[in-house]
């Protein structure tokens, strides 16, 4: 059992100065050839698959990003009905009051507060701020 142990290394490749990747620092990086995700993203390009191959750092080291090669990324995948389809069942659980069932235009507090602000304290809702829950069905009574 030693022996393992001693085979074990700890290794945290999301890790400040681990040495695996050139860092560059702001403005530094070649835009020709690395760029980031949404950087990738504005081009119509997503990695792909690739591994990071450099950091860009900037604030002293506490805000980064991967940089990718652009001659590897692929092309973005495009958006199906049924990813338009999830994304609005996902955004609507986000949306939408447990409590009077409103779905608002933003995201309400679900976690720490469990409804929306009228239905927590009282604090009237803008109507312009949501739509109004589904209708009841009449004979359902």
């Amino acid at each position: 059992m030693a022996d393992q142990d001693e085979d074990l290394v700890d290794v945290d490749p999301y890790g400040p100065g681990d040495g695996s990747l050139p860092v560059f620092r702001w403005r530094q990086a070649g835009r020709e050839n690395l760029a980031t995700r949404r950087q990738l993203r504005e081009m119509g390009l997503r990695p792909g698959g690739q591994e990071p191959v450099a950091r860009i750092e900037c604030r002293g080291g506490k805000r980064w990003a991967w940089l990718y090669r652009i001659d590897l990324a692929k092309p973005k995948l495009p958006m199906t009905l049924a990813k338009e389809a999830a994304l609005d069942k996902a955004m609507a659980a986000r949306q939408t009051c447990g409590t009077c069932r409103r779905r608002y235009f933003h995201c309400i507090p679900l976690k720490t507060l469990g409804c929306c602000l009228e239905c927590y304290d009282g604090t009237p809702a803008d109507p312009a701020s949501y739509i109004a829950p589904p209708a009841k069905h009449l004979l359902a009574a």
